[in-house]
């Protein structure tokens, strides 16, 4: 038995916890992490203040849908190679040219190749990787550039592909290749190869999930997040514009100037992590030679920093800050005793930490929000309903011991105090100054005699129904049913002090005198025996506390206390005159005061059966008549 209650206790302990662990595992391993992650990304992205570029060293030049209306789609390569003399002419330092040409278009097409063959061209022709699209052909390898956009999960661009290793030499990204040629050298990607610049970049461990909020992103080559300039923040001119000579020349001199369409049409838009913030149609999705400008600005981010512009969180951190929360969650749910400051202060936490990380995100650190606070709120839960468990458990064990022979107040004091006055499910031994009340049914022999054992019970209960009442309304504890008897104490487990228990008894004895009189009237009219009834009434200490084994327990209470009073009680049994004889000792008469409302009757020192000296007897008289004895039908004899 007492191994099953210790597996009983263990269980009580773990449960709740295994099943907030799984609750967390599931949620680390669901979409709807990373879909929330995301959300609150995008909006800080969409609200955090574009970065300053004053210098504007990129220039785009947009196909519109005026130029294709005008010049035709696609674009000739004879146009093309016009837009091309015109920027080689202003002193471009680079041309990034986002428009296939694996094929040529029009009757020119040798012109487009020549100039990307040419030595000392700016200009970088793009291949595509996933689509298997080549570049111009005739371009040397140094000027080659893969263009793939890195597209997440829900068809948004907020990565950026910095680099891959370990490639021929013409694999090398679109913005990485025209900022090489626009600066003449290749010392970043240089530093990335060897480990110098080491990011921290992008990364997913299989025990430990994603970078910053995400849930199981492909991770290869040299990933960063790609921080955003506000939408058409660049200088951007018409395709048009450049082939009539209206593109302003320091828009060109010294500029990386990128060529590509943005019209709607002809569907090279993205989504970024603007657009489902954006309620007009033309914000909400980014051109893909936009999204190239915001690439190239992000690489010189990384280049004066050191280190990516955004920093996402490595994931074996942010399971060092989960653990983290699962132990303050523990902490706040075990240790701070009142539920609801507990719950407050898990909640404001929450919202701090919420608070917190959206901060840290304005500032370019990426933190996902939903793991970290929900491992302090489901840890919180798990804790609060193991207590909760441990409370019923503790309620049962309660129930065991006192039963219903409390008033609710002091029950609910005794719950307030269960970890102070309980241990392993006992209540400890103490002693205790309490005031004992023993009652006794007189005749109850000679009823039972005449009444079937059901008509007994019932007419005991009846009694009961007038005597539990009296005493528990008025913070006394029925401590055991002696058959045809009660016997009560005043101030266990808990005392209202030593006056105020014995006021309390003498109170509670006082309100059984005067419910004796409407109870016999009652019997009367239902043709009944009338009840008659002696209680005694002693103050002093008893050793208090539970009493039996793990089988069956009992909050007991013992000592020449409680002796006396059943002594008070039993004494003398045929000088008893009216319906409730109540006799008290001395010691009990002292602490309550002679009072205006009590008449006391001296009975004398009188000794009583095992006790050496003698106690000094008083009766308390109530108000109801004299019984008749002829009205105990059926018997009168003492019982």
């Amino acid at each position: 038995m007492t191994r099953r209650r210790s597996l009983a206790q263990v269980l009580t302990y773990l449960l709740p916890y295994g099943l907030g662990a799984l609750l967390l595992l599931a949620l680390q391993r669901t979409g709807l992490r990373e879909s929330i992650n995301l959300l609150l990304y995008d909006l800080i992205t969409d609200i955090r203040p574009a970065s300053n570029d004053p210098s504007k060293p990129i220039t785009l030049i947009g196909i519109s849908e005026q130029d294709v209306g005008r010049l035709g789609w696609p674009i000739d390569d004879a146009l093309l190679c016009r837009a091309i003399d015109r920027l080689e002419a202003g002193g471009v330092a680079a041309i990034g040219l986002d428009l296939y040409r694996d094929r040529g278009v029009g009757a020119q097409q040798a012109c487009l190749r020549e100039r990307a063959a040419q030595r000392g061209s700016h200009l970088v022709s793009i291949f595509n990787v996933a689509s298997a699209i080549g570049p111009i052909p005739g371009t040397p390898v140094e000027r080659q550039a893969f263009n793939d956009l890195v597209l997440d999960p829900d068809s948004v661009v907020r990565r950026d592909l910095v680099h891959v290793g370990g490639q021929d030499p013409a694999t090398v990204s679109f913005p990485m290749r025209l900022q090489e040629l626009a600066t003449g050298n290749s010392r970043l990607r240089g530093s990335i190869d060897s480990g110098k610049l080491a990011g921290p970049w992008l990364e997913t461990i299989w025990w430990a999930g994603s970078s910053g909020g995400y849930l199981g992103l492909d991770a290869a080559g040299y990933q960063q997040m790609l921080p955003f300039r506000a939408p058409g923040s660049l200088p951007s001119y018409d395709f048009g514009q450049l082939l009539e000579g209206q593109v302003p020349a320091d828009a060109i001199r010294g500029k990386i100037v990128l060529i590509g369409s943005t019209a709607p049409s002809l569907r090279d838009l993205f989504n970024v992590p603007h657009s489902r913030f954006r309620s007009t149609a033309a914000a909400m999705q980014m051109s893909g030679l936009e999204i190239h400008a915001n690439r190239i600005l992000a690489l010189r981010d990384l280049e004066n920093l050191g280190r990516p512009p955004i920093l996402a969180i490595d994931p074996r951190q942010e399971q060092l800050l989960v653990l983290l929360n699962i132990l303050i969650g523990i902490l706040l749910a075990e240790c701070v005793h009142q539920l609801r400051r507990s719950g407050l202060l898990v909640i404001g936490l929450g919202a701090l930490e919420i608070a917190t990380i959206t901060l840290l995100l304005s500032q370019g650190v990426w933190i996902g929000v939903i793991m970290p606070v929900a491992a302090l709120g489901v840890t919180a839960g798990a804790g609060w309903l193991r207590r909760s468990a441990v409370n019923q458990r503790q309620r049962q064990e309660f129930q065991k011991l006192l039963g219903q022979t409390t008033s609710p107040a002091v029950a609910a004091q005794l719950w307030e105090q269960r970890e102070s006055l309980l241990r392993d499910g006992r209540f400890e031994g103490r002693q205790l100054a309490v005031t004992v009340l023993f009652s006794d049914t007189c005749n109850f022999t000679t009823v039972s005699e005449h009444l079937q054992p059901a008509e007994v019970l019932d007419w005991l209960n009846q009694g009961m129904a007038v005597f539990v009442p009296a005493i528990c309304n008025r913070g006394g504890m029925v401590n055991k049913f002696t058959g045809d008897g009660i016997l009560a104490v005043f101030g266990a487990p808990l005392s209202a002090g030593k006056q105020e228990d014995a006021e309390a008894a003498v109170a509670a004895a006082r309100a059984i005198q005067d419910g004796l009189i409407d109870l016999n009237a009652q019997l009367r009219s239902e043709g009944k025996p009338e009840m008659r009834i002696r209680i005694g009434l002693h103050s002093g200490d008893v050793l208090a506390g539970s009493m039996g084994s793990s089988e069956r327990l009992e909050y007991a209470v013992i000592g020449d206390t409680v002796n006396c009073a059943s002594r008070l009680e039993s004494i003398d049994k045929n000088r008893h005159d009216n319906l409730c004889r109540v006799l008290v000792s001395e010691a009990t008469k002292e602490l309550v005061g002679p009072g205006t409302d009590r008449s006391w009757q001296a009975w004398g020192s009188l000794h009583v059966k095992g006790r050496r000296e003698p106690l000094s007897i008083w009766e308390l008289r109530g108000n109801e008549p004299e019984a008749d004895p002829a009205s105990q039908t059926p018997g009168n004899q003492p019982d």
